[in-house]
């Protein structure tokens, strides 16, 4: 499979891109990243992994960034790991690497205070898969199909595995890793990979108003919800609790909750300013 060299950015008016991503951003603060190897089904080269990690890391620090969304170019969303770059390269040293240079990748996901949305269309396979998984959210198109398909080559997906197994109830994400078997949009949803399921034709109004949700509530209590939402899932239930009720002592104190709670017992709307 040979990398398209020409590239497209996609979306709104297009601001920054290299040769594997390009971006794009609408006034509102929402960015677009878009995987940009269409001929490779945007197979997750080295340059492609470093791209995204330092898209999402700058973005991460700009306070006028308040949702990231995730695409692909061309038919798919993601092939997962490029192949043939990994077969040319066949050392555990560089295996090792490679596969470090993938979890950086995904947790600066979930590291970022923004939420981040996979637009997902085509398909989304083993590392793919896993890049939808450790989003924060996801929007599929009706005809998207998903699976951690490593195994198929005696891979079997570890990695891929553990953004899974988060998402998914146990039985059903081990399925998927020990059969490799492709599941549809529909499946995707019901399990819990995806938020939401919509015609191909609408994908784009879907993420639109999904983002437009987010960007209606204030940006302090978005970040200070998504990083407590991560952190405490790796608790026990009691540290859990008293980590949120920390975290929501703090978000009282913050101007935008203290206006809320006005606006609500006055029974107007808030007036929050660039929320």
């Amino acid at each position: 499979m040979a990398e398209n060299d020409a590239g497209a950015v996609v979306g709104a008016a297009a601001g920054n891109q290299s040769e594997t991503v390009g971006e794009s951003r609408d006034g509102a603060g929402v960015v677009r990243l878009t995987m940009n190897r269409p001929d490779a089904f945007n197979a997750l080269s080295e340059a492609m992994l470093d791209a995204l990690t330092a898209a999402l890391a700058r973005h991460a620090q700009d306070p006028t960034v308040r949702v990231v969304v995730i695409a692909g170019a061309g038919k798919a969303f993601c092939a997962g790991h490029d192949l043939r770059e990994m077969r040319a390269n066949p050392s555990h040293d560089y295996y090792r690497g490679l596969f470090e240079r993938c979890t950086r990748m995904m947790m600066a996901i979930q590291r970022m205070p923004q939420p981040v949305i996979a637009r997902v269309h085509g398909i989304a396979t083993a590392a793919g898969c896993q890049l939808v998984a450790m989003c924060d959210l996801a929007v599929a198109a009706d005809d998207a199909r998903f699976a951690v398909s490593g195994v198929n080559l005696g891979l079997f997906c570890s990695t891929p595995g553990v953004a899974l197994s988060r998402n998914l109830p146990r039985k059903q994400a081990l399925e998927m890793l020990l059969t490799g078997d492709m599941i549809d949009a529909a499946q995707a949803q019901a399990r819990g990979l995806v938020n939401r399921v919509v015609p191909a034709a609408e994908l784009d109004a879907e993420v639109a108003r999904l983002a437009a949700a987010i960007l209606a509530k204030p940006a302090a209590a978005i970040a200070a919800g998504k990083g407590l939402f991560y952190r405490q899932l790796e608790m026990g239930v009691e540290a859990a609790y008293q980590l949120a009720g920390q975290t929501m002592a703090c978000n009282m104190m913050d101007d935008a909750a203290l206006e809320g709670v006005q606006a609500f017992l006055d029974k107007r709307p808030p007036a929050w300013c660039g929320a």
